[in-house]
């Protein structure tokens, strides 16, 4: 799914809009015991519940693709009789009316899902009949093209609140008021099956995690059966991993620019395109080749790359580091660059010392205070002389 696909249906989580048919609750004890269980009619209930509801379904579409949402892909295997996404098509198909799939589902998740403290699991099913689209892209309410049947699924965090002073209307006095255990934002959630070229592909899903470094792999490969991707932590580790192994000492800060300007050209010439955006083995290649790496280090970059990423992974360019600022650091200094002005940034030898060099214009701040900028050394010296 890209970016417009999840709008689209993330939009549809307004009251006005909505079409959530039912809503199965599980709300799971810290000995991952089910202590409560209910299914019920979305639009059945209280407004204000509703509304609360809709918040936690939107935030499960909340992020950045690569980071915080990922579109999984289902092994074959999987799809077959007794596979993981043949489950969940069957979970889906049932319109949660069938019990004892719902309880199944909720078996998987307590027996794999990471988290020592109560939680609650949402789960929903909803029918989008999708408007088409006229000529001029505008969509049209009475041209329905397909419908769009799916579940969305949110795992809760339930946390007891902190004590706070408050008003006691039996009392008539200020005091502490009572915890209670609420039900925060999701961590984790899922949407299946993934809405694609606004359509239903029952191939893939998209997979929502509310800290990027926290996927949770093994939740992901026993419940959906598929691999999980690198975090973006991960891809930033394995693209500077590849940068240090394939160019080694041939990586200086020209090279950096270099391979930034590459990155920074493929962002912008995709900047119209709502897909997300990924380079594989053939892209970095192109892009280390590029940044003028020799023959003899281009000749190791295939084993590299399979060694330290996998021939078969891609890397998110927004993960990639330098694309949203450039950064130089010493032991004893740290440099933040904006990306657009990387060309103002030199290596140079000056008195027999390697230094990086900075130009400046006439407008120059220390510590937020407008400053001279630097005068060149022979006036310097007329000065003194004078």
């Amino acid at each position: 799914m890209n970016k417009v696909e999840i709008s689209e249906i993330k939009k549809q989580f307004t009251p006005d809009k909505c079409t959530i048919q039912h809503i199965c609750t599980c709300y799971v004890g810290a000995e991952k015991e089910k202590k409560f269980t209910a299914k019920d009619a979305f639009l059945s209930l209280p407004e204000e519940e509703m509304h609360k509801y809709l918040a936690f379904f939107k935030k499960v579409l909340t992020g950045t693709i690569g980071k915080n949402l990922m579109n999984l892909e289902f092994p074959i295997a999987e799809e077959m009789e007794g596979g993981k996404q043949e489950f969940l098509l069957k979970l889906r198909d049932s319109e949660l009316d069938d019990d004892e799939l719902v309880d199944k589902f909720y078996d998987k998740i307590i027996e794999h899902y990471d988290n020592p403290e109560k939680y609650c699991i949402l789960l929903i099913y909803a029918v989008y009949d999708v408007p088409g689209k006229g000529t001029d892209n505008l969509e049209e309410d009475d041209a329905s093209e397909n419908v769009y049947r799916y579940m969305l699924c949110c795992l809760c965090p339930v946390e007891l609140t902190k004590g706070e002073l408050g008003y006691d209307p039996e009392k008539n006095r200020i005091g502490e008021l009572p915890q209670d255990w609420v039900v925060k934002a999701p961590d984790k959630g899922f949407l299946f099956p993934s809405f694609a070229d606004r359509t239903a592909d029952i191939h893939e899903m998209l997979y929502y995690t509310k800290k990027p470094e926290e996927i949770q792999p093994d939740f992901i490969n026993f419940v959906f059966g598929a691999d999980a991707p690198l975090t973006a932590g991960d891809q930033k580790e394995t693209f500077n991993m590849l940068v240090e192994d394939v160019l080694g000492e041939n990586a200086d800060v020209e090279v950096m620019k270099s391979i930034h300007d590459s990155l920074t050209e493929i962002v912008q010439e995709n900047k119209e395109n709502p897909e997300p955006l990924a380079i594989g083995k053939m892209e970095v290649k192109k892009i280390f080749e590029k940044s003028g790496a020799p023959a003899e280090a281009m000749e190791k970059f295939d084993t590299s790359y399979d060694d330290i990423a996998g021939d078969q992974a891609e890397i998110m360019v927004s993960n990639v580091p330098g694309i949203k600022k450039f950064d130089i650091s010493t032991p004893d200094i740290d440099i933040h660059v904006k990306p657009d002005y990387v060309d103002l940034i030199e290596a140079r030898v000056v008195d027999g010392r390697q230094c990086i060099v900075i130009a400046v214009d006439d407008h120059v701040q220390v510590n937020g205070v407008n400053v001279r900028t630097l005068i060149p050394q022979d006036e310097k010296r007329g000065e003194v002389e004078g």
